[in-house]
């Protein structure tokens, strides 16, 4: 099936893009995508991450927090397409 291949290429891709991650460094990061779900700017979903999951707290300054951004909008999405995959695989 031409989309299991898609999926599997994806899969593949995300993995390379995202690394492996302790169980800690999920947790921290689905804080920090759940807080911008909710529409909360990258500054107040990493405080939110922080307080939650301090060992994992990020630090960011006015250099780096754009490409923070970008790394949690990649999650962001990535969550979504898992849902969206794991729904369909559902039916």
């Amino acid at each position: 099936m031409k989309n299991e291949k898609l999926i599997k290429e994806y899969l593949a891709r995300a993995e390379e893009i995202i690394g492996e991650r302790t169980p800690a460094e999920i947790a921290h990061d689905e804080v920090v995508v759940d807080s911008l779900n909710q529409g909360h700017p990258i500054e107040v979903a990493l405080a939110a991450a922080a307080a939650k999951h301090p060992a994992e707290a990020i630090q960011w300054d006015d250099g780096n927090i754009n490409d923070i951004a970008a790394h949690y909008d990649y999650l962001k999405e990535h969550a979504r397409i898992m849902r969206k995959i794991l729904k369909q695989k559902r039916r």
